[in-house]
């Protein structure tokens, strides 16, 4: 126990060191023998929690006044007599004690809108530092938030035509809706949740059909008077001590009652609410023409639908996926909200780059809507190359893959903006390095060839029985129903070739929180069908002798069933620089077949589920990064997950210390044991990862960018099914901490604007399969390779990648 604290604290020292060499500032361009701006801080005391105050202190941050704010960059320069990452502080400003007060009455604003009205800021004596011809000076700003403004009451007196308030419509629909009011007695005073207020108050009458209603024409009026004040006191005594206790209460717990009201209406029209007349479009208008001029255009055929006209003139469009994605009827009233989701679901329809909208007044209570569309490119080809390179680990040598995309799409079939989507891929896996292995001869330099074609039909609406067709689907976004037919041939040279058909229906839509920027995307497939053929050759059958518990997962097999997933992305309320992704899906095969009682030994009975959060923290200029995942896939009692069903690690997008398929299973070394094979790929039931990763920026040239990232990764796979043979690859909780691998890593990333490149080398820290302290590597003396019984191991790798690994 005591090896492994002493094992983690040289990791620690190394950690430090390493941030430190990249936190050196240096300083350029600064006034000889004269005080300059070195260092800001913000000093905040006040009863409020820690991500509260870590929030305050980042915005006030930004109202330094600019006379009195140290700006760094972080540059690179390969020198020995510096470090490669430095700060660097150029053209310090001199520093001026007149700019303080202008700072304090910045920041004191910025808390004044965030309800703190009583904060004192302490005199603020810089700290002076000469570091040779430097004088240095750190500005330190005291501030003492005092107690934030809570809401008391919330009362609304608003008045149309009507003589009293109580009469009012306005008044009735506010208190109707008083229960999705953000004043809440109770809670923090901010200029902020006032405005939020007046734009839900605004949306609430505008979504009624009062179309010239704003924003604008309401305020809220604070009372900050104490009632105890108001109480008649002949002695002036008594009279002083209520003002004294008054101002103490204001202090120690300040209060405050909030009343909406409205500007008095000059405008008479403002109180009427507004139906819909007639709605035109106008689906085929180019990007260079104006919807005003457009509208003054006679030689435009129109079709006409009731109350509905499309205006064209080459019929590139029918009308009914126009009608199906407007939320507008005649002879309704006008909802801001659904005009704007008729907007927002047309825009993401991939028949058209581009949607506009305009609102036109008829007569005295109604309006004509006009929706302006231009179309996308209707066909398109598109050829794609991709390249990876994994070193190898255990015998395989380089693997170098490289795949090309051919992509045929037709965004508008049969006029009705359907889309269709075609792709063929082609890829292998080449052994560029020579084996590693004294037992392994004749190692092929192609080892994998891969081809698919695929084919999917992307329906804008979601085709579903009538019955079924509930509000919760009607209020959805993004509707789309998917038709997919798939066919690809794998060819894992000497081991399996492995053939298979798929086909699948499903449906995906999005949910948007109204209170929140929450984002849930909903994908279900209540038919998904697979058709799967393996065939083993040589080389796999040796394997099937010397384990034969993996035959199991090489059996032919096909999978019908459904799947669901849920995904769900949001800022945090209070704190926007940090975003939130939570995924959630869970897919099933052989339950339908087996009520039915067919096919039932030609089906695969499982159940998969899976799980995954990422938090992403965006500082200034740096961002830091996580990711947890989880998933497991439980078999039918007496089956095996099949192979193309189960979960493998490695390569650039997960651990990337190993290669791809090189890590697991548990802690077990047979694959490793297994002499005359060049065969080292691993698959399990289950598998657990959790990563974190720094990114900060190198320099910026033009529109390129060159960042790197200090990242550890952590994570495993298991079997899930118990095999006496081989223990130390079957999940236990008990070994979990034994099974776990860890790697640690830096790498570039070269971001061209439109594409980013990553490069990451990994280092394996703790690797379950080393049989020598506990899996950890030797701080003292790390090596790249080691002897591992009848191989040579990489202690590390180098990924190439496309995008961030997550």
């Amino acid at each position: 126990m005591n090896f492994k604290l002493q094992q983690l604290l040289r990791y620690t020292t190394l950690t430090l060191l390493l941030l430190y060499l990249a936190a050196c500032s240096i300083v350029k361009n600064y006034p000889i023998n004269k005080p300059f701006v070195f260092e800001n801080r913000i000093e905040l005391n006040g009863k409020v929690s820690k991500d509260e105050k870590k929030r305050l202190k980042n915005e006030l941050s930004n109202y330094w006044d600019d006379s009195l704010q140290a700006r760094y960059i972080s540059e690179i320069k390969l020198s020995f007599k510096q470090p490669i990452i430095s700060k660097v502080l150029k053209n310090p400003p001199v520093f001026d004690t007149t700019n303080i007060s202008r700072t304090i009455r910045y920041m004191n604003a910025y808390l004044n809108s965030q309800g703190f009205y009583y904060a004192q800021f302490a005199d603020s004596v810089p700290r002076f530092d000469t570091v040779k011809n430097q004088i240095r000076a750190t500005i330190i700003m005291k501030i003492n938030l005092g107690k934030n403004i809570t809401i008391d009451s919330v009362r609304y007196h608003l008045l149309d035509t009507a003589v009293h308030p109580i009469d009012s419509s306005l008044q009735k629909m506010a208190l109707a809706a008083s229960g999705k009011t953000l004043l809440k007695k109770g809670t923090p005073y901010t200029k902020q949740v006032i405005s939020n207020e007046l734009d839900r108050l605004a949306l609430l009458f505008r979504d009624s059909g009062y179309y010239k209603i704003s924003k604008d024409d309401f305020y809220a009026e604070i009372d900050t008077t104490n009632t105890q004040l108001l109480q008649l006191a002949f002695d002036p005594l008594t009279q002083a001590k209520l003002i004294e206790e008054a101002n103490k209460a204001r202090y120690e717990n300040p209060k405050w009652n909030v009343e909406i009201k409205q500007h008095q209406f000059k405008d008479s029209s403002k109180l009427t609410q507004y139906y819909i007349h007639h709605i035109y479009y106008y689906p085929e208008l180019k990007i260079t023409d104006q919807p005003d001029s457009v509208l003054l255009q006679k030689n435009l055929k129109q079709f006409n639908y009731k109350h509905l006209t499309m205006v064209y003139q080459d019929g590139k469009f029918i009308y009914k996926p126009l009608i199906e994605h407007t939320y507008l009827r005649y002879n309704q009233l006008y909802s801001e909200s659904k005009y704007y989701k008729s907007i927002n679901d047309l825009g993401h329809l991939p028949a058209w780059q581009q949607v506009d909208g305009k609102v036109v007044s008829y007569g005295t209570d109604s309006l004509d809507l006009y929706l302006f569309l231009t179309p996308a490119l209707k066909q398109s080809y598109s050829v794609n190359l991709e390249g990876s390179r994994n070193t190898g680990d255990i015998t395989i040598g380089n693997l170098f893959g490289i795949a090309t995309n051919f992509t045929y799409t037709n965004r508008n079939l049969w006029k009705r903006a359907i889309q269709s989507l075609t792709s063929l891929r082609l890829g292998t896996e080449l052994n560029i390095g020579q084996a590693q292995n004294p037992g392994v001869t004749g190692t092929p330099l192609l080892q994998t060839f891969q081809a698919s074609l695929s084919h999917t039909y992307n329906f804008p609406k979601l085709i579903i029985p009538r019955v079924i067709d509930s509000k919760f689907f009607r209020s959805a976004d993004n509707k789309r129903t998917l038709l997919s037919v798939a066919g690809s041939y794998t060819d894992r040279r000497d081991y399996y070739q492995l053939r298979s058909l798929t086909t699948s229906w499903g449906y995906e839509f999005s949910k948007n929180a109204r209170k929140s920027n929450a984002v849930t995307s909903i994908s279900f497939k209540p038919l998904n069908v697979e058709l799967y053929k393996i065939d083993t050759l040589p080389g796999l059958d040796t394997l099937f002798k010397n384990n034969p518990f993996l035959r199991n997962s090489f059996r032919d097999g096909n999978v019908a069933g459904s799947a669901i997933s849920a995904i769900r992305t949001f800022n945090s309320p209070r704190d926007p620089s940090k975003s939130h992704f939570i995924r959630l899906g869970i897919e099933e095969s052989g339950t339908l077949t087996s009520l039915l009682n067919i096919y039932t030994d030609r089906i695969f009975k499982y159940i998969k589920t899976e799980g995954e959060y990422r938090y992403l923290k965006k500082y200034h200029k740096t961002e830091l990064a996580t990711r947890f995942f989880i998933g497991a896939a439980f078999p039918k009692a007496g089956q095996n997950i099949p192979v193309y069903k189960q979960y493998f690690l490695g390569g650039p997008n997960s651990m990337r210390a190993w290669s791809l398929r090189e890590l697991g299973l548990g802690s077990s070394i047979l694959v490793d044991t297994i002499s005359n094979t060049n065969y080292k790929e691993r698959f399990g039931d289950m598998a657990l990862e959790a990563n974190i990763e720094y990114r900060f920026p190198l320099f910026t040239f033009s529109a390129f960018k060159l960042s790197s990232a200090l990242f550890t990764d952590m994570g495993n796979v298991w079997s899930l099914t118990p095999n006496p043979s081989d223990p130390n690859s079957v999940f236990a909780l008990q070994r979990l901490g034994k099974d776990l691998a860890i790697g640690v890593g830096t790498g570039l990333r070269f971001d061209f604007s439109y594409f980013l490149l990553r490069l990451d080398f990994g280092y394996k820290l703790k690797d379950p399969a080393r049989q020598y302290n506990d899996g950890w590597a030797e701080f003292n003396k790390l090596t790249w390779t080691e002897n591992r019984g009848n191989a040579v191991v990489n202690n590390y790798a180098i990924q190439f990648g496309i995008g961030l690994p997550f």
